[in-house]
């Protein structure tokens, strides 16, 4: 014969779910996830980004669907991904600089504060790249060029704001020189551009450089970092020609601002475990992706950072003026 329960007692069995963690009150995942990519198809953005979804479909146990949103230098793509329910299944790139140059630029309706910040995963130099029929062979007969024909040396840029963007404004300033930017949804766009002459360079960062110089005429004239890539050793610096700059992009895994803190946490360790994958490692090296795994309060730190340090650049050369 079976009691009944206390009134009390039931209640509070009924009650018990509600004080229960996330984890345990809801299976996460329970689907399959969508990841934004913020850029084009082609480019070291999307590259990233499919083989990160094809390594952590493995860990997390479930698809995920990856999604090309290019346009506006990038605001479009992060604006779904800051506008998307925080439930752990829409996921995005999140790429420096635009995470924090588009709210500086303009009045996008995100900010820092809109997004949860996974991991960071990639850290991908910029580099300025030009058909090899071109004669201008180094930097220095870029600038060179620049100087000679002062805004009418075309050079494609990912949006304005971007990491090309970006870049191109560090050596004007640091060459006393201008170009005339021409913007692109994305770096394989640009390429396309460059292959047809088009324009008469392009901005790209390392790993999509090294990509395009395998599929088409393609002469990268030189990376800024502090030193020469061990991905492209024949690949000079920029200080190597008399400008000691760095640019590039950080790319990481990004979510919508409220994700619960114990899906986070899920998440960031997912991916460390990637990166510690053997195959993902080889694979990152294939595809030319300089890896550097940021957990997210480290993340969050170095991209607080990075606004910064852009907003003292805005101060000085406002670069939508």
């Amino acid at each position: 014969m079976t009691l009944p329960l206390p009134r009390r007692a039931a209640l509070g069995l009924l009650a018990a779910p509600a004080l229960l963690p996330l984890a345990a009150r809801a299976a996460w995942p329970a689907g399959s996830i969508q990841m934004i990519v913020p850029f084009a198809a082609g480019g070291g953005t999307d590259i990233s980004a499919r083989t990160m979804a094809r390594f952590l479909e493995k860990e997390l146990g479930t698809g995920i669907v990856v999604v090309n949103r290019p346009g506006a230098g990038g605001e479009i793509g992060l604006s779904a991904i800051a506008d998307a329910r925080p439930d752990g299944h829409t996921l995005g790139i999140v790429n420096t600089p635009g995470i924090v140059t588009i709210p500086i630029e303009r009045r996008p309706r995100w900010s820092l504060d809109s997004f949860t910040f996974v991991a960071g995963v990639v850290e991908d130099p910029a580099t300025f790249a030009v058909h090899p029929d071109s004669p201008i062979r180094t930097v220095a007969d870029l600038v060179a060029a620049a100087r000679g024909a002062p805004g009418a040396v075309t050079l494609g840029t990912q949006g304005v704001g971007s990491a090309g963007h970006i870049a191109m404004l560090l050596l004007e300033e640091a060459a006393g020189v201008r170009f005339e930017p021409v913007a692109y949804a994305g770096a394989a766009p640009a390429a396309l551009a460059l292959l047809q002459r088009q324009i008469a360079a392009t901005t790209a960062n390392l790993g999509e450089s090294l990509t395009f110089a395998g599929q088409q005429p393609w002469r990268t004239l030189g990376v800024m970092s502090a030193d020469r890539s061990p991905m492209a050793p024949d690949v000079p610096t920029f200080r190597e020609a008399g400008y000691d700059l760095r640019g590039g992009s950080l790319r990481g895994l990004g979510a919508p601002a409220g994700m619960p803190a114990e899906v986070t946490r899920r998440l960031s360790d997912a991916v460390g475990r990637v990166l510690r994958d053997p195959d993902f490692v080889a694979t990152s090296e294939r595809t030319f992706q300089p890896l550097r795994f940021l957990p997210s309060d480290l993340y969050v730190a170095y991209l607080r950072e990075v606004d910064a340090a852009h907003r003292t650049l805005w101060r000085a050369r406002p670069w939508n003026a």
